[in-house]
């Protein structure tokens, strides 16, 4: 489908394209839960920009038929991987032709997690196989080949497509090592990846929590009107200032515990339970086990964060608790 946005924040959406005036697009994948990833597009004179790909190959592909009418006379020539998650780079080998570019830092990070190491946990025998495909069993990772990016950069880099000018801002570590921004100058428009969860619980593997409240406020602080998160609906300023408000609460409760002695996954669990809305309402609640480690590791260089697997049990018990 392919409906043209004029009201930011559109709670109920379905999946497709979405016109945002100013040749600009988004690719929206309810619910914006885990893997369930956004895209963009933005149209120049002959050439266009991709913001990132999907989690696996047929998501993607179905995204770039998708695409189609707007990329026929203005081809990809360019795709910005705003960070490693796989969500947002596994579909790279189909953008055929296209210079992909990401942050050195991203570009790093995605040799840490191919899609191989994936499919081996989905199909893993036992606890560890059930509780992995219980996050990410609709998804296919076999046949997906990693595609790396051509260019990279830190800090900032302009880049010209078609006539338009896309300035890319490295605003990491904070979701991840190495997350960047894609801001839209002329149409108001920025594509946040990662930076943005709306409706979800932001999850933060990286950080510090601190580095992404600074990259909240600098988009707080840009001319946009539109903007694009990374899993969930359109929003406005609004969105942005419902996650830097999360971040800045979690980074103050879970520093005062840690301060106080208090176990970080007790930590979790006593900040999950006294959690107001909005907070308390969005999906994905469990990430407060996540997000607390990483305050601990930031207040404390010598806490010892869980292996990744105990990370997301620890994700799914918060979550059965609630």
């Amino acid at each position: 489908m392919s409906s043209t946005i004029t009201l930011a924040h559109v709670a109920n959406y379905e999946v497709g394209v979405y016109e945002l005036g100013d040749g600009c697009l988004a690719y929206l994948q309810p619910d914006g839960s885990w893997g369930w990833s956004n895209a963009g597009l933005v149209v120049g004179d002959g050439a266009s920009l991709l913001v990132d790909t999907l989690f696996d190959l047929k998501l993607t592909s179905r995204m770039l038929d998708s695409l189609a009418p707007f990329t026929r006379t203005s081809p990809i020539r360019s795709l910005v991987n705003t960070h490693a998650n796989g969500d947002h780079c596994y579909g790279n080998q189909l953008v055929v032709g296209a210079e992909i570019i990401a942050s050195t830092a991203a570009a790093h990070e995605m040799t840490e997690v191919p899609p191989a190491m994936l499919a081996a946990l989905n199909a893993a025998p036992g606890e560890v196989g059930e509780l992995f495909r219980s996050f990410f069993g609709a998804f296919e990772f076999s046949g997906i080949e990693p595609r790396l990016p051509d260019r990279t950069f830190d800090g900032r880099l302009e880049i010209e497509v078609g006539g338009r000018v896309i300035e890319l801002i490295e605003v990491g570590p904070a979701h991840t090592r190495g997350d960047v921004i894609a801001y839209v100058p002329d149409a108001r428009t920025v594509y946040t990846g990662d930076i943005l969860f709306i409706g979800g619980t932001p999850i933060v593997w990286a950080g510090p929590l601190s580095n992404w409240v600074a990259a909240c406020d600098l988009m707080l602080g840009m001319d946009v009107e539109t903007v694009v998160p990374g899993h969930g609906p359109l929003t406005d300023k609004g969105g942005i200032v419902e996650v830097r408000d999360y971040l800045d609460f979690v980074d103050r409760e879970a520093s005062a515990r840690c301060a106080a002695g208090v176990d970080a996954f007790e930590a979790a669990r006593d900040i999950a339970r006294a959690m107001d809305v909005p907070y308390s309402s969005w999906g994905e609640f469990g990430r407060i086990a996540v997000n607390v480690e990483t305050v601990y590791r930031s207040v404390d260089p010598d806490h010892s964060t869980p292996d990744v697997v105990e990370q997301f049990r620890r994700m799914a018990t918060i979550e059965r608790a609630s």
